[in-house]
């Protein structure tokens, strides 16, 4: 396959040309977005839970607690997971309420997850988790404890594996007004939507370290 392309995606139905496979661009939306929702069956049953995620090259790693349910169904076998990934972009306002749309971007990924079981590697991931919040935040706080890591289960997903299937699904661009209504006397267009990251309110009296930032774009 192209070094820049996954090689199995997902192919939707409905608007497949929205659909992509580049590489760098799943990567983007992976790294933008703080939180993901991870599908999953216990029981017979369906089950979605949000959570923390961070991208370490080709792997997804997926934070949780050894008591949740998600970490407890993982310890037998590798589990198989839907992850995804959404990021708001725009409101986009049509003249007919039928093509009234969002501009987004959603990675979508199926795969089977391992549970991370040395201390090296769930070291590393969850410093990268706790940079995801705040860069460089790793460095500028206490490292976690054996009791806390013990307490603290982290899940990974290979992107470039070949059972891993993955694709990128957005919309760009302004209304798709029907031709008959362009004549029409509505306001159209796009209203760009932007998490955004406020004034940080400390809960003690010392200072801010120095270049410590929230990781929004």
């Amino acid at each position: 396959m192209p070094a820049g392309q996954y090689g199995h995606v997902l192919r939707p139905s409905r608007y497949a040309e929205r659909v992509n496979d580049d590489r760098a661009a799943i990567h983007a939306v992976l790294d933008e977005a703080l939180v993901c929702h991870v599908g999953l069956v216990v029981a017979g049953r369906p089950h979605v839970i949000p959570t923390l995620h961070v991208r370490v090259r080709d792997s997804l790693y997926i934070h949780g607690s050894t008591a949740a349910r998600l970490l407890v169904s993982a310890r037998p076998a590798p589990l198989p997971l839907c992850v995804t990934v959404s990021l708001l972009d725009g409101l986009v306002l049509a003249r007919s309420a039928f093509h009234h749309s969002l501009n987004y971007r959603s990675v979508v990924i199926h795969g089977d997850a391992r549970l991370v079981d040395t201390v090296e590697e769930k070291t590393q991931v969850l410093a990268a988790l706790v940079d995801r919040v705040g860069v460089g935040r790793s460095q500028q706080c206490r490292p976690p404890t054996s009791r806390e890591l013990a307490a603290t289960a982290v899940l990974a997903l290979s992107l470039d594996d070949e059972s891993t299937d993955v694709a990128l699904k957005r919309r760009t661009g302004p209304p798709s007004d029907d031709e008959a209504d362009l004549t029409l006397d509505y306001w159209t267009g796009v209203v760009p939507v932007r998490l955004t990251a406020g004034t940080p309110q400390p809960a003690c009296d010392i200072p801010l370290p120095g270049g410590l930032a929230p990781s929004l774009t």
